[in-house]
């Protein structure tokens, strides 16, 4: 199936595509929720766009799965990814044309949440049906590190562009990532899956044989369950970033971008070593240590006072924040990639999809009131803490079975 070398050019076309899409995504993601904060200062309006953003995920994340199943696999990432674009395209001459209303930035986070629903179960899909099963970490690290540059870069860009011109021309960064990221993916060809394996089922049989597959393994079940619980708290601080920067501390954007760089050169480093130097034998053990690793650093964010020095602490714990997350990210992506079916694999990222797409708006709607009224930094505080008892009790139960086993 993997002819030798050759799946090395077909897989960094795709995930260099891929990052360059996400470049643009995260330029104008930037810029968008840049915009609405100065517009409104509003933790609340933040969290709502945060909902907005997410609950399409939760509406669609079943059918994403099953579709990524059973269908083209390509097709539905080139689909889904001009889609996207051709919202943002749309919203820019809407922009250029009329005054429209704040609240319509809501809408365009909709389209592009259920977008990322469908999209993102195919590519990650793909990627075990063009990498031999022994480089799937190392090709993760360095899918990773890829798209950690798209972060590293994304919010320079955004914060450039935002800064000289208008919203519309802004937007048109997400069209142009689109379109190249079709191409590139079109020009590979992806093996096909076994007819066999694509036996169609009645929908709700599939979605439960996806959710099967968590209760079926033990260890993927208890740290999907520790992330589950994580992301309630963990999911609504991406909402409340730039409000940490342009509220707490009291700058502008260029430190709002400096902060998602901080998170991303975390992720960068992390990438780079899981893509060259690290090799991961328990996999799920170090996804733990990273939630473990989260937590701790949130903590740290919300304890730091509100001074211009700092903030560069804040920098600083972002990095970690970021670093975190691909130690969390990576090997719980491999390890399900080397031990699911390829034909249910689709099912098994759109439940770790539909997982966070569910605890980001409830988080959001129990966290955004508490922010309005304590601040952005206490939610940090009390995220960090709840996230490092809940990773230290279920991992201590998991290690507990593992023995008795």
């Amino acid at each position: 199936m993997f002819e030798k070398d050759r799946w090395k050019t077909k897989f960094i076309t795709v995930a260099s595509g891929q990052a360059i899409s996400m470049l643009g995504s995260h330029g104008v993601q930037f810029a968008l929720i840049w915009w609405l904060a100065e517009k409104t200062s509003s933790p609340l309006m933040l969290g709502i766009s945060g909902i907005v953003a997410y609950l399409p995920m939760s509406l669609f994340s079943p059918a994403a799965g099953i579709a990524a199943d059973r269908y083209n696999r390509k097709f539905i990432s080139i689909f889904s990814d001009l889609a996207m674009g051709t919202a943002a395209l749309i919203y820019a001459v809407l922009l250029s044309v009329f005054e429209l209303p704040v609240w319509t930035v809501f809408i365009m986070l909709c389209i592009r949440g259920i977008g990322s629903t469908f999209q993102q179960p195919a590519i990650q899909s793909i990627i075990p049906q063009l990498v031999p099963k022994d480089q799937l970490v190392r090709t993760n690290g360095w899918m990773q590190l890829l798209n950690s540059g798209s972060f590293l870069l994304g919010p320079v860009i955004g914060a450039s562009l935002y800064a000289a011109f208008p919203m519309p021309v802004v937007l048109l960064t997400d069209v142009a990532g689109a379109i190249l990221a079709s191409i590139a993916l079109a020009a590979v060809e992806i093996p096909p899956l076994p007819k066999a394996e694509k036996e169609k089922q009645h929908f709700a049989a599939e979605v439960k044989e996806g959710i099967r597959i968590f209760r079926e393994d033990r260890k993927l079940f208890h740290i999907v369950m520790a992330e589950a619980l994580c992301m309630f708290f963990y999911g609504p601080l991406s909402s409340f970033y730039p409000l940490m920067t342009s509220e707490y501390f009291s700058l502008s954007a260029v430190y709002g971008s400096a902060v998602e760089l901080s998170f991303a050169a975390g992720m960068l480093v992390s990438s780079l070593l899981f893509s060259s130097v690290l090799k991961v034998e328990r996999k799920i053990r170090v996804s733990f240590a990273g939630l473990f690793g989260m937590g701790i650093m949130a903590a740290v964010c919300g304890l730091i006072p509100p001074v211009y020095a700092g903030w560069f602490l804040f920098a600083v714990s972002c990095i970690g924040l970021g670093a975190a997350g691909n130690v969390h990210t990576i090997p719980l992506t491999a390890y399900i990639q080397e031990t699911v079916a390829g034909e249910k694999m689709g099912r098994a990222f759109s439940v770790l999809t539909l997982i966070s797409s569910v605890t980001m708006p409830v988080g959001l709607l129990f966290s955004s009131p508490i922010a309005e009224k304590v601040g952005v930094n206490t939610w940090f505080f009390i995220s960090g803490v709840s996230m490092t008892v809940i990773t230290a009790l279920v991992a201590v139960r998991h290690t507990a079975e593992q023995r008795r086993q």
